[in-house]
């Protein structure tokens, strides 16, 4: 039977290279496929065995051009422990071109395919076929956590009611033997009690077990109705055939009893995992007071349209992003930054989703609705790195891939060493019971995903957002920083540092005759002047014949004199004597200076810069002191940069880098072997940012460093950069101690019950513990705050 597939293909120039492409593709035995240049689309027919899209797409990357890809996400229902996922993962790898992450503990699947080759509804039904369900998430659609929760837990909790009523006989029956006291109940009571636990609360373990076994997998569920399945028949055996043996009726209920009492207790805690998603979904409002012809209508905030304009009254949120249009108010904006300290939003301010408007009322124009809003982005972005996988999991991933197959070998084994040393079936069979029961992997596949979830939530409300587990990861690991010096470790923008006036001359009338002069200037050192002397409180005068000397300064009639603004040289030029004043010193220090002169009398000077991030000098030092080599580059002359580096007390500089070179500092740092971090603004220092093993972007909420950045730092502090670092240490930190646990419970467990030291009573308490540990464990990095906070 002939398949045909049809793919986009990139990186054709000409006609020649579509030729090229069929010829490589036709070579393969059973393909036939021919490429059309003009729609950069390749169909392929593929007749018999040897011919699959697999190896097509790779023969079209191996001739140097490229395949598209695209993703899906998809909620997953039906998995009850880490094999679960690993099954799914094997199951959309036998796909052709298709690679599948499952994230058992967020119950999603991120899944990159080939349009043309296969379909997400083909994804899908391939899920299903493997006996779970998959639902399919599109952009900017998510399920309500909070829905989820309820729905979740009141379905876990009548399971456990129901559940524990029914077994109330087999503890009874339990507790008397702990008495002493053998057949407190009846054995007829606990055939029909252990019956009903059995096959009424149990039947979802035998419809999960079935599907496993049916896609040819095997999981948690498995295991325990295997060993629920062997206690329950041999004590059904003895009663029927009133057999002289022990029941044990009250072991089969009790295991599924407390398997049910360690999964609600497991659910509760992790759907408490994903508060740092439900916090900023909540931070939106529902509604929004629209202007329509003239009139304030409530309009649902997913009807909004970019354009709209809306008016936010005191206490509200702001629905969408906008532009401030009319009004004047304080905005709490800690969802986006984690800082508290409300930010001034005047006409042209820009606002954002979520942000609460503290006491004007504002006018704002829709700029960013639905998903394309700050918010949306940020939710996208935590949403990516709690579903994404680190490197540290892959190995907890193999190991839960043939967990389970190896545990029911080793019960078989317990079995038959136990009966062939003790001469005791029923003794052997109580031990390879117990073997069955509290082996779980559950524990290896909860122990990084949890604690990712729990980490990337937590930073997302204190405004660090981690694009995925790798960059999680790394920024442990990192043994170089390099900090760009403009924005980052400075302001960003000119400053005046100091004025210089001549004798007899004051600091006031300096100031008043020098932003005068650049009042009407929208030159960056000019605003600086004008800034600076609005903060002053300076007498602004009036300016006529308002004339720029391009490159050099301005000049001007102030009070009816020639006033002159400008560099010392321009002055100096026209016959001003500078020499007094210290000119070379500034100027040595990396300072601009700026000459003012009035009436024929030289006024003085005038120093501005690029000031410092007032933790600049405080954050390079805390990162050295955690043993980090840092390092500044900067685009800045040789003498510029020397006079920041020392002020700011870093490892080492690079000099006179355009933006377009940032990435090659970047790589010579990587190429001695080290793990550098990037820290920039994510606009000009995009590549640079890319190149790094952990990109960095400071103060920067646009789309460009959301798309570029490892690790988005929505304040703009520089002390975030050690609050991502701390972080990411405390989230691996906690990993770590998972694995051990995890590993440990099972190194310890399995041996104990295979020697008949653990009864299955005991050994289904441990199992269901050991998830609800590892969980809470990961919970406990609620607790970490940032560097500011803690002091």
């Amino acid at each position: 039977m002939v398949q045909t597939i049809s793919f986009p293909v990139g990186g054709m120039t000409c006609a020649a290279c579509a030729a090229r492409i069929e010829k490589v593709l036709n070579r393969q035995s059973g393909v036939h496929a021919t490429v059309n240049f003009a729609s950069e689309r390749a169909q392929v027919d593929l007749d018999g065995p040897e011919a699959n899209a697999g190896n097509v797409v790779a023969a079209v990357r191996k001739a140097g051009f490229s395949v598209d890809e695209q993703s899906v996400d998809f909620a997953i229902t039906g998995m009850t422990c880490a094999a679960c996922a690993a099954r799914i993962e094997k199951v959309l790898s036998r796909m052709p071109s298709v690679q599948g992450s499952v994230n058992y503990a967020a119950e999603r699947a991120h899944v990159t395919y080939i349009p043309g080759i296969v379909t997400p509804e083909d994804l899908a039904a391939k899920i299903t076929k493997a006996g779970f369900g998959a639902t399919r998430l599109d952009d900017g659609q998510r399920e309500d956590p909070k829905a989820k929760r309820e729905a979740v837990w009141r379905k876990e909790r009548n399971r456990f009611l129901l559940t524990f009523i029914l077994a109330l006989p087999l503890f009874v029956e339990m507790f008397g033997m702990l008495l002493g006291r053998m057949e407190t109940v009846p054995v007829a009571v606990q055939f029909v009690s252990a019956t009903l636990v059995q096959f009424v609360c149990g039947a979802h373990l035998y419809r999960r077990a079935w599907n496993a076994v049916r896609g040819g997998s095997a999981n948690m569920d498995v295991l325990v109705v295997l060993g629920t399945s062997i206690a329950y028949l041999f004590s059904a055996i003895v009663v029927l055939f009133r057999l002289d043996q022990p029941v044990y009726f009250e072991a089969s209920g009790a295991i599924i009893t407390l398997i049910s009492l360690g999964k609600l207790m497991e659910t509760r805690a992790k759907v408490r995992t994903s508060a740092g998603i439900e916090s900023l979904l909540q931070l939106q409002p529902q509604t929004a007071h629209v202007e329509r012809d003239g009139v304030l209508v409530d309009r649902a905030v997913a009807d909004m349209h970019v354009g709209d304009v809306f008016v936010v009254r005191p206490g509200e949120s702001i629905p969408v992003d906008g532009t401030v249009l009319d009004g004047s108010s304080d905005v709490n904006e800690a969802m986006l930054t984690g800082e508290s300290v409300p930010s001034l939003k005047q006409t042209g301010s820009d606002v954002f989703g979520g942000t609460i408007n503290a006491n004007g009322v504002l006018r704002v124009q829709a700029t960013g609705v639905g998903s394309d809003t700050a918010l949306a982005r940020i939710v996208r972005m935590v949403e990516q790195a709690q579903g994404s996988k680190a490197n540290v999991q892959r190995l907890a991933d193999r190991v839960s891939g043939i967990f389970v197959p190896a545990v029911v070998a080793f019960a078989v084994v317990t079995f038959l060493i136990g009966w062939l040393v003790t001469g005791s079936a029923t003794w052997s069979l109580v031990s390879a019971v117990s073997v069955l029961v509290i082996a779980c992997p559950c524990s290896l596949g909860l122990a990084t995903p949890t604690a990712i979830m729990v980490g990337t939530g937590r930073g997302a409300q204190n405004g660090i957002l981690f694009r995925n587990a790798d960059a999680l990861e790394r920024a442990e690991k990192l043994s170089t920083i390099i900090l760009d010096k403009t924005g980052t470790l400075t302001q960003g923008r000119p400053g005046v540092s100091c004025l210089h006036p001549v004798d007899g001359v004051s600091v006031e009338r300096l100031l008043a005759v020098a932003a005068s002069l650049e009042q009407n200037s929208e030159h960056p050192l000019a605003r600086a002047i004008v800034d600076h002397g609005a903060a002053h409180h300076a007498t602004i005068l009036s300016v006529d014949g308002f004339k720029a000397v391009p490159g050099l300064g301005v000049e001007a009639q102030l009070e009816g004199e020639l006033a002159l603004l400008g560099s010392p040289r321009y002055l100096a030029e026209a016959g001003y004597d500078l020499t007094a004043l210290p000119v070379d010193a500034l100027e040595s220090e990396g300072q601009t200076v700026i000459a003012v002169a009035t009436g024929g009398q030289l006024l003085g000077i005038i120093a501005l810069g690029d000031n410092l991030r007032p933790d600049a000098v405080s954050t390079v030092a805390a990162l050295k002191a955690r043993g980090i080599k840092v390092v500044m580059l900067t685009g800045d002359n040789e003498r510029t940069a020397a006079v920041v580096a020392r002020q700011v007390g870093v490892d080492d500089y690079l000099a006179g880098v355009l933006p377009q070179h940032k990435a090659e500092g970047v790589a010579r740092y990587r190429a001695e072997g080290r793990v550098v971090g990037m820290v920039g603004d994510g606009v000009n220092d995009a590549p640079a940012l890319a190149a790094a093993d952990v990109g960095f972007a400071i103060g920067a909420g646009s789309a460009v460093a959301l798309d570029t950045a490892d690790v988005v730092l929505m304040k703009s502090e520089l002390t975030s950069v050690l609050d991502a670092i701390s972080l990411s240490r405390a989230t691996l930190s906690k990993i770590r101690q998972n694995l051990f646990f995890a590993f440990i419970y099972n190194l310890l467990g399995l041996p104990l019950a295979a020697l008949g030291m653990l009864n299955p009573i005991v050994a289904g308490a441990a199992m269901a513990m050991s998830s609800v540990s590892v969980v809470s464990n990961s919970l406990l990095l609620n607790r970490w705050k940032p560097e500011a906070k803690r002091s």
